[in-house]
């Protein structure tokens, strides 16, 4: 071992139980990287309950501090909403503060995760689990709730198969909004314009006009490993689509924050900003999905859903269906996790307004695909968008589909016409319904526990409480003049 092995080997981390000798040998190359390659810059990241990263940027002379010992920061990172205000009484005594007094954590570096970031080539970025200062892990937790819900599978000696593909909108900005008035909680959002026309899908001259912005997009992404299958003109003026191969929930959850945050981070350098709201208040603006493709393997790595020769649904997908249908209106809360997303629901323009399933039906909340012997064949969830934190959405289909499993649940009939079957039950109308639902799960308390259901609906009420008190535009033309 060398001597930054032996020091981090020695340190609280290690001690805590957070590496193993693997992840210990892994950091001490990480930081003999970072020496010989110049990296100056290391940016240590979490994701916070909405998938947003946030953490501290550290020299490279600290790494192994690092490493050793973890980052301190402040347990509010975990405790805000999305305007960034605390909405959990940390400065009072009145118990239901997860950690009150802005008490502390620590960060501990995952070696696995390690990046260059390709837009910043003197730096690099690397995700962190999250503990408390004592060792104790956080429990509600991005990282660590997929994870719990992952090795639920493992018990089962199955694991799941998940796949990326994320809308989202790139603007040319025209008025960035930097007035002083501008930087409330949350700022005036910037005024922009299209970088294209659009309702031209797919088309071959649209992708030519953005292709050298496209590539740099792709190009970054591939630098970073993430293996992008295509780049796509999406439907909406400006929107794009970005798909990747399938992988393992952990990775592909990392690789949607990572995805993200580089969208955002490269346009900015270009003047642009890359939205991935659900639906944008623009003229013409199309709404943008984050549709969650999934299906199970066992140990051998045999495709579950893989029909026979007769294509009937297998047993197991048969089960996953039936559990993410029976948890649908309940799993809104991660899944369209805004006051926004729900006003993506409208019939007719490819994101499902009701839960049920259909054979490859792009209206229906699931889309089955899936042929005798194809080693692809998976089930498509179009109820997500592009805001979901994808820790927690991807972790509530895994919970959700295996509640289908253990009770031996079967999928009800698919639907034909999955706009139009009214005897099909409605997805949630708003977030304060999704909340509704989820505070009524007992699955999800018992897979997820009282505490995170208390926490993440505490967060989301928050900000439907401020959505509620904020005077629209509607209100001022309905009443201003009529009173």
């Amino acid at each position: 071992m060398s001597p930054v092995g032996d020091r981090i080997r020695a340190g609280a981390l290690a001690g805590f139980g957070a590496y193993s000798g693997e992840d210990i040998a892994r950091a001490a190359e990480i930081v003999a990287l970072v020496e010989a390659e110049g990296i100056e810059t290391v940016r240590t990241v979490l994701a916070d309950p909405h998938g947003i990263l946030r953490g501290k940027t550290i020299t490279a002379e600290a790494l192994t501090a690092a490493f050793a010992s973890g980052i301190r920061v402040p347990s509010t990172l975990l405790l805000k909403d999305v305007s960034h205000r605390t909405v959990f009484p940390v400065w009072s005594d009145a118990g239901d503060a997860p950690m009150p007094g802005a008490s502390d954590l620590l960060l501990a570096p995952l070696p696995d995760t390690f990046r260059r970031l390709p837009w910043s080539p003197h730096s690099a970025l690397i995700h962190c689990d999250v503990a408390r200062t004592t060792g104790e892990p956080v429990s509600f937790a991005s990282r660590r709730v997929l994870r719990a819900a992952c090795d639920r599978l493992s018990e089962r000696d199955m694991r799941a198969v998940m796949g990326l593909e994320v809308e989202f909108q790139i603007f040319e900005v025209t008025d960035p909004a930097l007035e002083h008035a501008d930087t409330a909680m949350p700022g005036r959002p910037p005024a922009t314009r299209a970088l294209n026309q659009g309702y031209q899908y797919l088309t071959e001259t649209r992708y030519g006009e953005t292709e050298a912005l496209l590539d740099k997009l792709r190009r970054n992404a591939q630098a970073m490993g993430m293996p992008v299958r295509s780049v796509e003109i999406e439907m909406g003026p400006s929107q794009f689509e970005f798909t990747f191969a399938a992988a393992d929930p952990v990775t592909i959850a990392d690789m949607a924050v990572n995805f993200r945050t580089m969208v955002k981070e490269v346009c900015h350098r270009e003047g642009l900003l890359a939205s991935f709201m659900a639906r944008p208040r623009l003229p013409n603006a199309a709404s943008n999905g984050w549709h969650i493709h999934q299906s199970l393997a066992d140990a051998g790595g045999r495709n579950l859903f893989a029909p026979g020769a007769g294509g009937a649904l297998t047993p197991a997908a048969s089960s996953w269906i039936a559990g993410l249908l029976r948890h649908a209106a309940a799993s809104c809360i991660a899944t369209t996790p805004t006051v926004n997303g729900y006003k993506r629901y409208t019939a007719y323009l490819l994101a499902p307004d009701r839960i049920g399933w259909a054979e490859d039906n792009r209206g229906a909340m699931l889309r089955t695909l899936m042929a005798p012997g194809d080693p692809a064949s998976r089930v498509e969830n179009r109820v997500p968008d592009s805001t979901a934190n994808p820790y927690f959405a991807l972790a509530f289909q895994i919970v959700s589909g295996l509640d289908g499993l253990e009770n031996g649940l079967a999928a009800p009939p698919p639907l034909s016409r999955p706009y139009d079957d009214e005897d099909a039950e409605r997805l949630p109308a708003s977030l304060l319904a999704a909340i509704e639902h989820f505070e009524a799960s007992e699955m999800y308390r018992a897979a997820l526990g009282d505490g995170f259901v208390s926490y993440l609906a505490r967060l989301k009420r928050a900000e439907w409480d401020r959505y509620l008190m904020t005077v629209s535009e509607w209100e001022q033309a309905e009443y201003f003049t009529a009173f």
